[in-house]
């Protein structure tokens, strides 16, 4: 059913072994079917603005992955956005690679399919998705610079929460083409789409961006020929954050008015539920709200192009300064500080950590040994080994980029670890019930499929009336929410049913958790 839960409940992740072949945490299919160039909507790039002098349409695309023989019909939905520096990774005139000065910048790159294909081998719907690319990084002023990136990340934003609602929208208006579950939608960033699906995470409000806290005019300028200071991103010019607006702008008087932003698939969601980064940055810190989802995140704490803590992003191959960004470690401390990541911490996943990260957080810079339960830092030995899950051998002369046999090996090997790190908590933020039965009995023993549980009503609005078959005995009641908190724990029941009053709580899915002589129970709870 579509509205089954976005929450998890709190129990150890032993490890994956103890876990034999279940989905979304193992790869229990042998085969994926890939539907090429999907179209998901249609959006103004700049992209060929110096050719053309206007912004002109272009056609969305993704590649969608799916388990061969699958027989489910509601799929949790994964959004992969590739890395690439905002531009086209193959130079237009020459046909040469390595126009970007990154491994890769399409849907198409190496680790863009392996991590696609492995996720929907372990059950996932993936969609690796191209977005508009295009912006200034040889310009000789910072703010032109800096004016060209945050507009090329927000037209990103756009188009990933595009491709959101393009499923909800097949979904219910199409018979659902890929048979997703539009209730547990993660976004996925490598290297430049992490900055995309950072701010995608966090950026609910527009005046986010002109009031940014940590520099008061870091996104903020007086443009040539303007009267006074404006925003460098302007809703009516760029359209709204989730691009479901028209937004024009004209560059001289009386020139013809230049459409930027066209409206898709207006009247349909465009939240998710799970950000992943690997790599990448946020562009402001203030970005991150009590409330934010939760977020799992990947970096080398060396990285020269990405700050780990803090810093200055800077153009790749010249080093020109942009913008300063927040990285993983500070990103990952304000989730903690706001119990945003509860829903991985609670559940005691520190202790999966593997001997790798382990000795990656002892290796840390001083100060930066805490654990998060949602950060696994890459420590790597060279600074420019900066995303070690990539590999190519179209650009060999690029340091960053893994070459041949050997390099290939590497990457897939650091794959294996993301892919190890991410699973269970995926299961948990994302509220999957397999997972959770699998991980619950990992713990502790299920109890058997026969005993009969009642929540009654359910959905509910005052009281709830938990019952068991007649002869069984509710020993213990947790009821835990979408941030994995423990929000009712009621030991002592001793009894088949129990009255559960509402008393404050929210609006929302909740799980409830029953202890019986027989072993566990969990069932899903929704409160109107």
């Amino acid at each position: 059913m579509k509205s089954l839960l976005t929450t998890l409940f709190m129990c150890l992740f032993l490890s994956a072994s103890m876990i034999a072949q279940t989905r979304y945490i193992d790869p229990v299919f042998d085969k994926v079917k890939v539907t090429d160039g999907a179209v998901y909507g249609v959006n103004a790039t700049l992209l060929y603005f110096a050719q053309v002098q206007q912004a002109v349409p272009e056609a969305l695309v993704m590649d969608v992955y799916e388990p061969e023989g699958d027989t489910e019909t509601e799929r949790p939905l994964i959004l992969y956005l590739h890395t690439g520096n905002f531009l086209p990774f193959v130079n237009p005139a020459t046909g040469e690679p390595g126009l970007n000065g990154s491994c890769g910048g399409s849907r198409k790159d190496s680790a863009a399919v392996e991590f696609c294909t492995r996720l929907a081998k372990m059950g996932y719907v993936v969609a690796s998705c191209d977005y508009r690319l295009g912006w200034d990084p040889q310009n000789s002023e910072q703010l032109i610079r800096r004016f060209t990136i945050i507009n090329a990340a927000y037209r990103g934003v756009q188009d990933v929460r595009t491709a959101i609602r393009f499923f909800r929208k097949d979904a219910a208006l199409n018979n659902n083409t890929y048979d997703v579950d539009t209730t547990r939608i993660t976004v996925w960033g490598q290297g430049t789409g992490g900055y995309v699906s950072y701010a995608a995470a966090t950026l609910d409000n527009y005046l986010k961006i002109p009031t940014a806290s940590s520099d008061p005019g870091k996104f903020l300028w007086q443009p040539p020929g303007a009267p006074g200071i404006i925003p460098m991103v302007i809703e009516s010019v760029n359209g709204d954050i989730y691009g479901t607006s028209v937004g024009t702008t004209t560059t001289n008087p009386g020139t013809p008015l230049d459409t930027l932003c066209y409206p898709n698939h207006v009247g349909y969601s465009s939240e998710f539920n799970l950000m992943v980064n690997m790599g990448g940055a946020l562009a402001d810190s203030s970005w991150v709200d009590p409330g934010t989802m939760p977020i799992i995140s990947y970096q080398v704490p060396t990285d020269p192009f990405a700050p780990y803590t803090e810093g200055i992003l800077k153009v790749p191959g010249t080093n020109e300064l942009i913008v300063e960004v927040q990285g993983a470690y500070v990103v990952q401390q304000m989730q903690d500080d706001f119990n945003n990541n509860d829903v991985f911490a609670n559940t005691g996943l520190t202790l999966d950590l593997t001997a790798e990260q382990q000795s990656a957080f002892a290796r840390s810079p001083a100060g930066l040994q805490s654990v998060s339960a949602g950060l696994y830092p890459f420590v790597r030995s060279s600074p420019f080994d900066s995303a070690p899950w990539e590999w190519s051998d179209v650009v060999p002369n690029n340091p960053t980029c893994n070459t041949g046999a050997a390099g290939k090996a590497k990457a897939l090997a650091h794959i294996d670890t993301t892919i190890r790190f991410f699973a269970p908590r995926a299961c948990y933020a994302l509220g999957i019930q397999p997972c959770i039965d699998a991980i619950v009995s990992a713990k502790e023993p299920l109890a058997p499929a026969s005993i009969q549980v009642t929540l009654a009503p359910n959905p509910a609005i005052d009281v709830v009336r938990i019952s068991v078959d007649a002869d069984k005995t509710i020993r213990d009641i947790q009821v835990i929410d979408a941030m994995g908190r423990i929000v009712r724990d009621l030991p002592g029941i001793n009894n088949s049913n129990y009255n559960l009053q509402r008393n404050g709580l929210a609006k929302g899915n909740y799980v409830v958790k029953l202890r019986l002589d027989e072993g566990v129970i969990a069932k899903v709870l929704r409160m109107e």
